[in-house]
């Protein structure tokens, strides 16, 4: 359809409606007759294959019309879903009669922000065809807005052919996909104040699971924390698995609301958990292994609030479009904090120990996930039939909430789906497919249980994960079409997946037992044995996943378990820096996989460290892939990752994948990756690897001369602060108050006041001895030297050395050399605010020299940090550029000295000088 052909049938639609639009007003004028009169050519004009009429299978189709039947008082999904192939969702269209006033009416307007909140969408439309209004979802709705509240655009269809361009543009299926509809949401979206699906969700798991645990721990006296966790994690779970359900329209719409109006609301509630265990057979409703809930005392006040956050009006979620992927998201976060148990038996929640050792949770964005599968799993399901599909065996050791299990899942799903549709002789034998064209209930269990599979150390991770495969089993499915399996062939719904996802150490085996009996610590640890724990599978034909990172000391691990993994790991034996990702990745090599696919530290890739664990990676696979990023894959993390894709029979160069920050691919280069512990420096030509060779060659790494921290995190910075000190307060350091050799205060806080969530907790350690202090955020570097009383704020490092005078280290890192280094080699840019990594600090090159080039250089630095302040506190004009020249003078002088002590040529010298 070409843009004038769409234009002409609009100016017909629009000449039609504006004929007989009094008759088109009129109540008895419906939805549906608007939809096929109006909506669906408008749509068809724009290219969309409205009905289908190319026979794509239900996973690639364009648009999937979700007019489910109301149940009860459930809202029923959006008339629309516009779809890119493959699935991934654009926006929803919700279409209404011409009688509805779409200008000034909530509800309307409610419901479709809801629809595309809840599924994480950017924008939605409605539309009667008189009126169309599209809506900025990212904004979570209230059953209060009005109508115009987070509105983007408003046309009426008098509008239509003078902002044609406009629609053209934007909704056409050719313009997006050249990315015009990108471009549009990513100008129009305002995203101030905006609180995303997922951490909405989150806070409600958080507020239920702070009224369950205060509750059972009270009114439960005899269960102990681990009883606990996992009765708050189960009926939260049984709750959102039957709540989604209804909005889905497998379960009656409001059974848990009347669950809770009259009697023993927990008893009631039970019962209906006894009900969906025989309904689902799902572990979750597992009621002979579980003997613990049926007893449980919860208050009828306390499970009325929890199920009313749940529902409308308190409920902004429409369960019905909640992706399983955003419920993971929300989960993830959740499973980072866990209940323990107070001296008076008081249920406290609180980070986990792992958690807080690692800094946070971090859940692997989408596209990463999509990335590692369609290059792990993708390429073993090519050129095969669904019988060697079933064969096919993955799992992810570390899985968390499920998101790369979820993500293979997918896959499958849409690679099923689509093998059947084109080999109809097939799917017919087999019984795949239902009337509708969708994959029967009976084969999504079958690829379930045979090709999924999964480890993770916290038990309620791996409820979790049950959960979201097992709502992702149950997507498409009705309450007819489950009715019809427990009626027709006497089976239940869902697989039990005890057998498929497991809790446990993937690094830990039962050998562990040799010298260490103590079961308590045993509790901890959770050794796990692959062999008897996946006793039927003899070798995993895929591992991906995203493993902790956690840099392994004696001061944040067992020594128990470090003289473990000392006896069995050899990349911990064998390198300077021990990190969990090296371990997982030897873990990889012994378990020997067909493929695997990993998102790591970029650190992998250069640092000295992990010259082991790459060598045994390059013994046992040959790298197929090695992708970088130009942004920090991970919210709130500052960590430069990278995503390996390794395979054992393969000989394919190994191409170095570059994603932008708009998430666009492209080959960089392919390279040969030699067998040795070499630096895997994929960003550089020869001449460069050359010179970085050089420069380390007459160096130490700094990790090896400092130790280093970053400044304290704190949660109510704002609240505390001031702009004048007290009695007891002391300066508190911003880094956007620190530059090169100076830096001030203007602001204050008293210790005691401070909520320390991260970072350096004892100002102690850092009031007293000297110290150097690196800004984090930069691509260039700015350190001073303070010994002064105060605190330092998280964006700020801080450097301690016995091995090093700390004022010639200053020089060097204030020299260009160092800043040059840092920004070729290890810098990593996040969307246009480059930070610094302390990994990436680490791995600088501190030249080994005398005492007597070390004075020089000294000498200059307590010049320029007298200079400076010197500065700082002049007023005159003319002095200040007296002191700026002498400042300069100083800065060239430490240069040159430092270009000696490199050994660098006058050509390096220049490229230096002219970056």
């Amino acid at each position: 359809m070409t843009k004038e052909a769409a234009y002409n049938i609009v100016h017909q639609l629009v000449e039609r409606f504006s004929e007989q639009i009094v008759s088109y007003k009129k109540s008895d004028y419906n939805e549906t007759q608007t939809r096929r009169d109006f909506i669906d050519p408008f749509f068809k004009a724009l290219g969309w294959d409205v009905d289908n009429q190319q026979g794509y299978a239900e996973a690639y189709r364009e648009v999937i019309h979700e007019d489910r039947v109301k149940v009860g008082k459930a809202t029923k999904a959006p008339d629309y879903s516009f779809r890119l192939s493959g699935g991934k969702r654009l926006f929803f269209v919700e279409a209404k009669k011409p009688s509805v006033l779409i200008k000034d009416e909530i509800l309307p307007a409610y419901q479709v922000r809801r629809y595309g909140w809840s599924a994480k969408l950017a924008i939605s439309i409605i539309t009667d065809f008189e009126e169309f209004a599209i809506y900025d979802c990212s904004k979570k709705p209230l059953p209060t807005d009005k109508a115009a509240v987070a509105r983007i655009k408003y046309l009426n269809y008098k509008d239509y052919l003078t902002e044609f361009d406009f629609i053209w543009d934007t909704f056409s299926k050719e313009k997006v996909l050249k990315g015009s509809f990108d471009k549009f949401i990513q100008g129009t979206a305002n995203k101030k104040g905006t609180t995303t699906v997922d951490k909405e969700f989150l806070q409600t798991l958080d507020n239920c699971r702070t009224l369950l645990a205060e509750n059972i721990a009270k009114l439960n006296a005899s269960l102990n924390e681990d009883e606990i966790n996992f009765a708050v994690q189960q009926t939260i779970d049984r709750v959102i698995f039957l709540r989604i359900a209804e909005d889905r329209s497998i379960e009656p719409y409001g059974q848990l609301q009347e669950a809770v109006k009259h009697g023993n609301y927990y008893s009631n509630l039970f019962g209906l958990f006894r009900i969906a265990d025989d309904k689902y057979n799902s572990g979750l409703f597992n009621f002979k292994k579980d003997t613990l809930s049926q007893n449980l005392q919860i208050d009828n006040k306390v499970l009325k609030a929890i199920i009313n956050q749940f529902y409308y009006p308190e409920c902004p979620y429409e369960f019905s479009v909640l992706s399983v992927e955003i419920l993971g998201s929300a989960y993830e976060q959740f499973l980072g904090k866990t209940i323990t148990i107070n001296k008076n038996h008081k249920a406290v929640i609180e980070l986990k120990p792992e958690v807080r050792k690692a800094g946070g949770v971090y859940y692997t964005p989408q596209y990463i996930v999509d990335y590692i599968v369609e290059n792990t799993v993708g390429k073993l399901t090519q050129n095969k039939n669904p019988k060697q599909v079933a064969e096919i065996k993955i799992v992810d050791p570390a899985c968390g909430s499920g998101s790369f299990l979820i993500g293979a899942y997918q896959h499958l799903l849409n690679w099923h789906s689509n093998y059947y549709q084109q080999n109809p002789v097939q799917a017919k034998k087999d019984k795949s497919l239902t009337p509708t064209g969708s994959l029967s209930t009976s084969i999504k269990k079958q690829i379930l249980l045979n090709n999924i599979y999964g480890v993770d150390i916290d038990v309620n991770a791996v409820e979790v994960t049950k959960l979201s495969l097992l709502l992702k089993c149950m997507e498409g499915e009705t309450q007819a079409s489950i009715n019809s399996q427990i009626s027709l062939f006497n089976d239940r719904v869902l697989p039990t997946l005890d057998d498929n996802i497991k809790s446990g150490n993937s690094l830990v085996d039962t050998d562990y037992y040799d010298n260490e009996l103590d079961f308590g610590e045993e509790k901890k640890i959770k050794p796990f044995n692959w062999k008897k724990g996946f006793s039927k599978i003899k070798t995993f034909d895929a591992i991906i996943g995203n493993p902790p990172y956690l840099k392994l000391t004696a001061n944040n691990s067992d020594a128990v378990l470090l003289s473990y993994y000392q006896e069995k790991f050899v990349s911990y034996s064998g390198g300077s820096s021990k990190n969990l990702f090296q371990l997982f990745l030897e873990r990889v090599a012994n378990l020997s996989p067909n493929i695997f696919s990993f998102i790591i530290p970029e650190a992998l890739l250069t640092s000295d460290s992990n010259g082991k664990i790459r060598e045994i990676m390059l013994q046992n696979f040959n790298l197929n892939s090695i992708v970088t990023f130009d942004h920090f894959v991970f919210e709130d993390a500052t960590i430069g990752t990278t995503i390996i894709v390794g395979e054992k029979n393969s000989k394919e160069k190994t191409k170095v994948v570059k994603i932008d920050t708009t998430q666009q691919q492209s080959i960089v280069q392919e390279i040969k990756l030699l067998k040795g512990t070499q630096t895997w420096d994929v960003s550089f030509d020869d001449s460069s690897k050359q010179f970085f060779k050089k420069i380390l060659s007459t160096s130490k790494l700094m990790g090896e001369l400092v130790e280093m921290s970053k400044g304290m995190v704190v949660k109510n910075r704002n609240e505390v602060l001031t702009q004048t000190p007290t009695k007891n307060s002391l300066p508190f350091l911003l880094g956007n108050c620190m530059k090169r050799y100076n830096y001030h205060y203007d602001r204050y806080a008293e210790y005691e006041n401070l909520e320390i969530i991260g970072g350096t907790r004892d100002y102690n350690k850092q009031t007293f001895t000297p110290r150097l202090l690196i800004r984090r955020t930069g691509s260039s570097l700015c350190a001073t030297y303070s010994d002064k009383r105060e605190l330092i704020e998280s964006t700020l490092y801080i450097l301690r050395s016995d091995k090093i005078d700390l004022k010639f280290l200053l020089g060097l890192l204030n020299s260009k050399l160092l800043t040059y280094y840092l920004s070729k080699r290890l810098v990593t840019n996040s969307q246009g605010f480059p930070q610094i990594l302390m990994g990436q600090l680490e791995q600088l090159p501190i030249v080994k020299t005398n005492d007597k080039s070390q004075s020089a250089i000294i000498n200059f630095v307590n010049q320029l940090l007298q200079l400076n302040k010197d500065l700082q506190a002049t007023t005159l004009e003319t002095k200040k550029e007296l002191l700026k020249n002498k400042i300069d003078y100083c800065e060239d002088k430490i240069n040159e000295l430092v270009y000696q002590l490199y050994n660098l040529t006058v050509e390096e010298i220049k490229i230096i000088e002219n970056y």
